[in-house]
């Protein structure tokens, strides 16, 4: 979405409103080069969704995974994930040949970045050198103008993206001094002696924006709108944080003096304790948050609604000095709260936003996303431990909310189930009435009773619909390594599970 089609969006979900979606990371998609990109399944994807009578697809994020590849850890809050670059795009835009792709054979149902990073980097390198040697002249203009427009992250990206090959992907706090404090005359002859390689940075970002916009439009005639997602904070190692020390709680050696993370909560008996850097909002306020609104507006050039993750922070979040080894130290601090969201509603013109409100909510948090219209977020998971006044019971809901059988942070809900105690798995089949109910009985139901409620939107997860078990699990809170790898294949998105 643009800033204009922003400015006179209104509320996502206006009185009444109905409508069902699929939570279906890109990186899931069925591909053949190892990863789900933004190419021929992505459009066969859109065409599912609207043959099923389905009108939104909820995608995570979608920048340049760092650290486990998270797209929760970002190396930067305005980029892309070339990763996503479609090699079939790339021939059919006359960048590459069919060769060049071929004779390599990925996994079909799991992303092996391992294999991926390096395969999809040859990619650009020779799209890249075949357009400095003459192929599709005709995009240098649109080029230059793209570069023109985002200079004011892309330059920053580029160059830290190039640093970050120099010095073998060491953290950009690994690198020599100079650059570290970013001195004038570092940075000027790091841009001579990378100039090639920043310039290929930025065409990456240009080929991946010409794709999602070209996928983006396509979804929009097929009646299908796409929810992004906004991780709260950035990765500590990113071109946000490294371009913008004075936004964020640094000492000064630029170290994270204070930590992002959460109390224990449902997901952890220790907390989450997540390492984010923490922003310093009263900077952000001098600059009337325009960081954070320029990070808004970059998001809604291709996705049509932002889930705000981890919605809490905006009115406290959870700090923890940056050397205890667990979130169970720390305190609340309060974030920007009304004067943040008066000011994006100022220049954006509208608040197109669903509100992750999830976890340790209190009543303040609840207050500050309705003062503003924003739908909140409920997850059918969590309403059976017997709690009559549980919010997450769909007796509990107001229309303006967003309900999940699950999310990407949950088991599928066939994983979920059996996994169950037996005191909550007597709950559930007592409150939908089924004494039968198995292993493969749980999922429809949940799905029925999830769009039977009077949330104005209900999403499942693909593995959901197609009724999977802990296999297909996308995250596990808390671990480090094999997160994010789950992917679907042709087979599964044909036959019954979208006979709907």
């Amino acid at each position: 979405m643009s800033a204009a089609d922003a400015r006179v969006g209104g509320p996502p979900f206006p009185p009444g409103y109905r409508a069902s979606g699929i939570l279906l990371h890109v990186t899931s998609l069925p591909s053949a080069y190892g990863i789900g990109d933004l190419g021929p399944a992505a459009f066969a994807w859109v065409d599912r969704l609207h043959d099923a009578g389905q009108s939104w697809w909820q995608v995570l994020p979608l920048g340049p995974t760092g650290h486990g590849d998270s797209p929760y850890q970002p190396l930067s809050s305005f980029a892309g994930n070339d990763l996503l670059l479609s090699p079939d795009g790339l021939v059919e835009d006359g960048l590459l040949e069919e060769r060049d792709s071929a004779g390599h054979a990925f996994p079909a149902t799991t992303v092996a970045y391992e294999e991926v990073v390096p395969f999809k980097a040859r990619l650009l390198e020779t799209a890249w050198r075949r357009f400095r040697e003459g192929a599709r002249q005709d995009l240098r203009p649109t080029l230059a103008r793209f570069c023109r427009d985002n200079a004011r992250w892309l330059d920053d990206y580029a160059l830290f993206r190039a640093l970050k090959d120099r010095y073998g992907g060491a953290g950009y706090l690994k690198w020599p001094l100079e650059l570290i404090r970013r001195v004038p005359g570092a940075l000027a002859r790091a841009r001579r002696e990378l100039a090639n390689r920043i310039d290929m940075v930025r065409f990456g970002q240009f080929l991946l924006f010409h794709q999602a916009e070209r996928l983006r439009r396509y979804a929009r005639g097929k009646g299908v709108r796409v929810i992004g997602d906004l991780p709260f904070f950035v990765s500590p190692d990113s071109s946000d944080v490294w371009a913008n020390p004075e936004l964020f709680l640094l000492d000064e050696e630029r170290r994270c003096r204070v930590v992002g993370g959460v109390p224990p909560d449902y997901f952890s008996a220790e907390g989450q304790l997540w390492g984010n850097p923490v922003y310093d909002w009263d900077a952000l306020r001098r600059t009337r948050y325009r960081w954070w609104i320029d990070r808004l507006r970059a998001l809604l050039g291709y996705v049509d609604v932002v889930r705000l993750d981890h919605f809490r922070a905006f009115q406290a979040a959870w700090h923890v000095p940056a050397d205890a080894p667990t979130a169970r130290v720390g305190q609340w601090v309060p974030g920007p709260g009304d004067a943040f969201f008066k000011a994006v509603r100022r220049r954006l013109g509208a608040l197109p936003f669903i509100a992750e409100d999830l976890g340790l909510i209190t009543p303040d948090v609840y207050a500050l996303r309705d003062r503003f219209g924003l739908p909140g977020t409920r997850v059918l998971q969590f309403a059976f431990d017997g709690e009559p006044d549980n919010p997450y019971l769909p007796e509990h809901y107001v229309p303006n909310t967003v309900v999940y059988t699950g999310t990407h942070d949950n088991p599928t809900t066939r994983g979920w189930f059996a996994s169950l105690p037996d005191g909550e798995r007597q709950i559930l089949s007592e409150y939908l009435d089924r004494r039968d109910l198995g292993d493969a009985d749980v999922t429809p139901a949940l799905i029925r009773l999830g769009w039977s409620s009077v949330a104005a939107l209900a999403i499942a997860p693909l593995q959901d619909v197609l009724n999977l078990g802990e296999e297909a699990r996308m995250n596990v809170p808390g671990r480090a390594d094999g997160n994010w790898r789950w992917r679907s294949t042709e087979e599964m998105l044909v036959g019954p599970a979208f006979d709907w």
